[in-house]
C-alpha cells in the first residue's frame, strides 16, 4: 500500500510538471493531479487490460505502437472524469501519456529502487 501511495504521489507531481509545461494540459490544482493519479491509476489497472485485449490484433500489426493510442485515451477518459484536470484534444494527450510515462518510470525507478536498498 505504501508503495501505490508512493507511486501516486510521484505520479501528481509529474502531472503537475507536465501542465506547466505543455500548453494543452492544464491540472486546476495539487489535490486534482492526486485525483487525476489515482484516476489514471485504476484506469490503468482496471479499464487498460481490457482494451488491450481486444485491440491486440491491430497492436500485433503495429508493432506495438497502438499502445500509444491506448495510453493517450486511458487519459482523455481520465480527463473527461476529473473537473480540474483537462487535455485539449488527442495529441496532447498522447503526448502527455508518453511524457508521463518515460519520467514516471524514471523517477519512480530512481526514488523508489533507493527506499528499497535501504530496507
Amino acid at each position: 500500500m505504501k508503495l501505490w501511495i508512493a507511486r501516486v504521489l510521484i505520479s501528481a507531481v509529474v502531472i503537475v510538471f507536465l501542465a506547466w509545461l505543455l500548453p494543452g494540459v492544464a491540472v486546476a490544482s495539487s489535490w486534482k493531479a492526486v485525483l487525476a493519479a489515482v484516476v489514471l491509476s485504476l484506469i490503468n489497472s482496471f479499464i487498460k487490460p481490457v482494451l488491450v485485449l481486444l485491440t491486440l490484433p491491430v497492436t500485433i500489426v503495429t508493432l506495438g505502437l497502438f499502445l500509444f493510442v491506448v495510453n493517450a485515451l486511458m487519459v482523455l477518459l481520465a480527463a473527461n472524469w476529473i473537473d480540474g484536470f483537462r487535455v485539449d484534444g488527442f495529441w496532447w494527450a498522447l503526448l502527455f501519456s508518453f511524457l508521463l510515462s518515460i519520467i514516471n518510470s524514471w523517477l519512480q525507478g530512481w526514488l523508489l529502487s533507493s527506499h528499497q536498498q535501504e530496507e
